[in-house]
């Protein structure tokens, strides 16, 4: 057990806040107005954690905070109070631990260019984002798919793509191929650190919780920017896939994310090991 005495805790439970209520604010007054944005909205929407709960600060498991009060997240221990851990252990802790060391053992992948969003607009009328306009018409916006090989790898977002482009994806990947198939260099298993860490929590601290969402908020920027969607009136300048030059952007900007996302998804690693019956390497290829 580590010992936080009461300074300490509630200093960085007031710098949580005051963190994550930059993010909050904005999406919440959104939310009451009645407005959409496909960009600073999707982490809240897509995502299952509601804003209180990424809001509501954390130390991790196995520390004692002290002066503090029991509640449903807490038992009375000599010295403060602690997680109750029994209470907040999860069955998928092995299913995230093996996913996420499997993950990080691959080598990173950069060839797919954000195909993937083009992939849920091809050959339809029905867009997810139909409160913004496409930058191409139809027909060239399918062209791009037909020229570009789609090779996703990942099933949250291959389970978008139109029923016309399924069958040309390289893989065809599934909930039960997901540890086999996921790799650091995939946009959406970087932003789904998100994912995993809020599904951890309370097991891990909120601060990584929020480094977490902090790096799925600048992927989700990059991944619709990247996307056939219009967003310049939003201020989102296109990195345009569509053109070698944009290709050559976008592998850039991804190398930099599988870079940050490196060490989050190590600390998530750390987080549950000792919570799980599974060694840190666990899953390894």
């Amino acid at each position: 057990m580590r010992y936080l005495d009461a300074t300490q805790w509630r200093a960085r439970r007031a710098a949580h806040e005051r963190r994550v209520d930059a993010w909050l604010a904005p999406h919440l007054a959104r939310r009451q107005a009645g407005v959409k944005h496909p960009v600073e909205d999707f982490l809240f929407t897509y995502y299952s954690f509601r804003p209180a709960q990424l809001r509501r600060w954390h130390p991790g498991a196995g520390v004692v905070l002290r002066d503090g009060l029991p509640d449903r997240d807490y038992v009375a221990v000599d010295g403060g109070v602690t997680l109750d851990t029994a209470a907040a252990a999860k069955r998928s802790l092995e299913w995230i631990h093996t996913l996420l060391s499997r993950t990080a053992s691959r080598p990173p992948q950069f060839g797919c260019f954000g195909m993937h969003e083009w992939a849920m607009v091809y050959r339809t009328d029905s867009v997810r984002h139909d409160q913004v306009s496409l930058r191409l018409s139809p027909a060239q916006t399918d062209r791009v798919v037909e020229e570009n090989r789609v090779r996703c790898s990942h099933f949250d977002a291959f389970r978008f793509f139109t029923p016309a482009a399924r069958p040309i994806n390289l893989l065809q990947p599934t909930r039960e191929s997901q540890h086999d198939n996921e790799q650091p260099g995939c946009l959406h298993a970087n932003m789904d650190l998100y994912k995993w860490a809020y599904k951890l929590s309370p097991l891990v601290p909120s601060e990584l919780v929020a480094d977490a969402f902090a790096l799925a908020r600048d992927i989700r920027a990059l991944d619709m920017r990247a996307s056939p969607y219009d967003l310049a009136d939003l201020g989102y300048a296109p990195v345009r896939v569509e053109t070698p030059e944009g290709r050559a952007e976008y592998a850039a900007a991804q190398r930099a994310f599988a870079v940050r996302a490196a060490p989050i998804r190590e600390r998530l690693i750390e987080a549950v090991s000792p919570l799980t019956k599974v060694s840190p390497l666990a899953g390894s290829v």
